[in-house]
């Protein structure tokens, strides 16, 4: 059996499965298996497929068709231009939320002098949104959180790959669950002073709030927001995902109320929000903006044309709490 024969069967194993885009994922797992990128795989299409690169395929097409993803099953996927670590321990990072990224380079604007701005990207999972715009905008001071020790782990690997950065140990004067990754070449002692350039990521264990102990301009976040009652009706293969990353309660906002509850305190005077969320969420998210403060609240519709991103500003008459500065 050729190449393309090969191709082709899986793409009809995976069509009768329901699955979305057969022909993708049946091309992206026979690359994997013959370590060709996609073109290669065109312009091989008339060489015969070994019988152990026969197996291997159909064995790949099989666990698709269990309801594994294409990006688990690969160990990765592209965000950004950025081709990104994933496992079971993280949400796959996907188009929609590259509005979270756009949105969040709109709110900061273009470079400026001065000292660096500071981002806080929280639930960061994977560590897209993170690593995506410190590579966009390095200047920035970026710091990630996540409840999950798995996952940021994963989050700090994919920033060693696609940043060019080597992890320290935490600044002293930061808690113990913070890892910070420098550039390379970057000596220890020289990671960072309180006015000096910034790290290239610092990434933080915490449940929400519960160990960021600074300020920021910007905060983003990918919470989770599927309803509890409705994560059983999702996608075979997103119910494969981590739950911790999906459910947001009976409504799908008990993380984006925390957050936004949260944020006035660590956020600068006239500091920005952006939140991910379902779009049927808006405009209760918009009363919860406006109840805690936030001015200038708009929303940012993703590729498909639906309102994916919602953010604001704080308002800079808003009395600032300063409790965890020194």
């Amino acid at each position: 059996m050729t190449i393309t024969e090969s191709l082709a069967r899986g793409t009809k194993f995976l069509r009768a499965q329901g699955v979305d885009s057969p022909g993708l994922d049946a091309s992206l797992l026979l690359a994997e298996t013959l370590g060709l990128s996609r073109e290669q795989l065109i312009r091989r299409g008339p060489d015969p497929l070994g019988e152990a690169e026969s197996r291997h395929f159909f064995r790949l097409i099989g666990r698709r068709i269990a309801g594994e993803c294409t990006a688990y099953i690969l160990g990765r996927k592209e965000f950004r231009g950025l081709d990104f670590l994933v496992n079971p321990a993280v949400l796959v990072p996907r188009p929609d939320t590259e509005t979270l990224v756009e949105a969040a380079l709109a709110v900061l604007g273009p470079p400026r002098p001065g000292p660096a701005r500071s981002l806080l990207d929280m639930c960061t999972g994977s560590g897209a949104v993170a690593v995506a715009l410190k590579h966009e905008r390095p200047e920035i001071e970026v710091f990630a959180s996540d409840i999950s020790p798995e996952a940021l782990e994963t989050a700090r690997l994919n920033a060693v790959r696609l940043l060019g950065t080597e992890l320290n140990p935490a600044e002293p004067g930061f808690t113990p669950a913070e890892t910070v990754c420098t550039p390379m070449g970057t000596e220890p002692g020289q990671i960072r002073r309180r006015q000096s350039p910034s790290p290239a990521l610092t990434f933080i264990l915490s449940d929400l709030f519960g160990q960021i102990s600074r300020p920021f301009h910007l905060i983003t976040a990918n919470p989770p927001y599927v309803k509890s009652g409705e994560i059983e009706g999702l996608p075979q293969e997103i119910k494969k995902e981590p739950r911790l990353a999906l459910d947001g309660g009976e409504d799908g906002l008990d993380h984006i109320r925390a957050i936004i509850a949260g944020a006035p305190e660590h956020l600068f005077p006239g500091g920005g929000l952006l939140l991910e969320a379902d779009p049927r969420q808006m405009p209760l998210i918009v009363s919860l903006l406006e109840h805690q403060g936030f001015t200038d609240i708009q929303t940012y519709r993703d590729l498909s044309g639906a309102e994916r991103v919602i953010g604001g500003r704080m308002r800079e008459d808003i009395l600032w709490k300063k409790s965890f500065l020194p």
